[in-house]
């Protein structure tokens, strides 16, 4: 097996979800927007967000800030924020170490996923990022997969592994990249899906897994 594998990157290597509340609350300060709008903002920015979900806010409470100062500072917020955990970081430089090669796959705007990775420190260990945002598509497309392997020097012809904690996204999508993949438990898992190679409770345990394998 080749000595290749993609993580995702929210909810698998960083915290988004304890990120996200605290932007949301301190855009919410910075501006006093209402509770209202606050709801809205977790409501609808609670998977994912980019800069059109901030045109649809303004237009919806019909706010006065534009959608150009909304945007760059939701995603300030998100970065200062969101955090990687020091085992994961330590786990992803043993695996470069070891002469892993290590990518990014990720669905999201290009700027705000890209000020996560640099802002965790997880930029400085992979050797590529793949985010939906750069072609407008979306995993489990294959295409994404295609695209991550290409930034990282590799091809998907030689296989891998795809680490994450989404079913059809970070899963399905490895299965149809000819990836072995790992599941981060944690969403529902859909009936119709594959089962992942492996289950893990923490991300390190995946990490293990690979340190583990051999050639």
């Amino acid at each position: 097996m080749y000595r290749f594998a993609l993580f995702d990157l929210d909810g698998t290597l960083a915290d988004r979800q304890s990120a996200f509340s605290e932007a949301v609350t301190g855009l919410c300060r910075a501006h006093a927007l209402t509770p209202d709008v606050e709801q809205w903002l977790r409501t609808e920015l609670v998977d994912r967000a980019n800069a059109a979900d901030f045109a649809r806010l303004r237009d919806a409470f019909d706010l006065e800030v534009p959608t150009t100062q909304l945007w760059p500072e939701y995603v300030s917020l998100m970065a200062a924020a969101v955090t990687c955990r020091p085992e994961v970081l330590q786990g992803l430089a043993r695996l470069r170490a070891d002469a892993w090669t290590i990518g990014v796959i990720t669905n999201g705007g290009s700027d705000i996923q890209r000020a996560k990775l640099a802002a965790t420190g997880i930029a400085d260990l992979v050797d590529g990022v793949a985010v939906s945002g750069d072609l407008e598509i979306r995993k489990p497309d294959r295409r994404l997969f295609e695209l991550a392997a290409a930034r990282c020097g590799v091809s998907l012809a030689d296989g891998g592994w795809m680490i994450g904690d989404n079913p059809a996204g970070d899963i399905g999508g490895g299965h149809q990249a000819g990836l072995r993949t790992i599941w981060l438990r944690g969403r529902p898992w859909p009936d119709a899906l594959s089962a992942a190679h492996h289950v893990v409770n923490d991300i390190t345990d995946a990490i293990t897994i690979l340190l583990n394998e051999t050639e």
